[in-house]
């Protein structure tokens, strides 16, 4: 959605996403065939393996490039977790908020926040035609990841940290999650954000136009 332009500014960019999702035990093989979504961080969860040890069991898949049937290996598992559907469900999170104390609760975390701000939210993937032909990275020059969201800096400075709630598709946690703004975009100006997600552009078209809330957390 954001069709930006990018920086040849190399800087570091903190990232903070929490992601579950709804398992069963049941008894499989270490192959893993992907489904829309999937990344090694949810797999990770989903397998109860280390991030750094299922990377490496799969050098040669790129973690921005994990599409619907590829074939990952999962190290270590005979008995493993796999989803209950034939695609992913996430699980709700909880989300209460003092606005007295200024402390917003989600997946059972407490985060301190310093203000709150509405905007309106679209979804971008990967694809070279949404990131200005400079391929899948964001404004640092960095692997687009999810958690990762495009701002208009005047509004939401490069490197803030927020909680977004408010929205609503597969592709993304439920309720709320963390995410850091460390892309721009040509049409994201005033209060707009537009929030990567893993999968093809097609699929996250349908992401729209949605209003959103963010909690400016420390």
């Amino acid at each position: 959605m954001k069709k930006r332009f990018l920086t040849a500014k190399i800087l570091t960019a903190a990232l903070g996403v929490t992601l579950a999702m709804q398992a069963t035990p049941i008894h499989a093989d270490s192959v893993h065939v992907a489904k829309d979504g999937d990344t090694f961080y949810t797999l990770s969860k989903t397998y109860g393996v280390g991030l750094s040890q299922l990377m490496n069991a799969n050098p040669n898949i790129e973690a921005n490039n994990i599409y619907a049937g590829l074939k990952l290996n999962v190290p270590g598992q005979n008995t493993v977790k796999a989803y209950a559907d034939p695609a992913p469900t996430l699980i709700s999170a909880s989300l209460n908020v003092d606005s007295d104390q200024k402390v917003v609760e989600a997946w059972g975390k407490s985060y301190n926040y310093t203000k709150k701000l509405q905007v309106k939210a679209s979804a971008y993937s990967s694809a070279a035609s949404e990131n200005g032909g400079w391929g899948a990275v964001d404004y640092f020059g960095n692997p687009l990841e999810l958690g990762t969201i495009a701002v208009d800096p005047s509004v939401i400075p490069l490197g803030t940290k927020v909680l977004i709630t408010g929205h609503s598709f597969p592709g993304l946690p439920k309720k709320a999650f963390v995410a850091t703004a460390r892309d721009t975009g040509g049409a994201i100006k005033g209060n707009r954000i537009d929030i990567f997600v893993p999968g093809s552009a097609q699929s996250v078209s349908d992401f729209g136009f949605q209003n959103v809330e963010l909690y400016f957390i420390n």
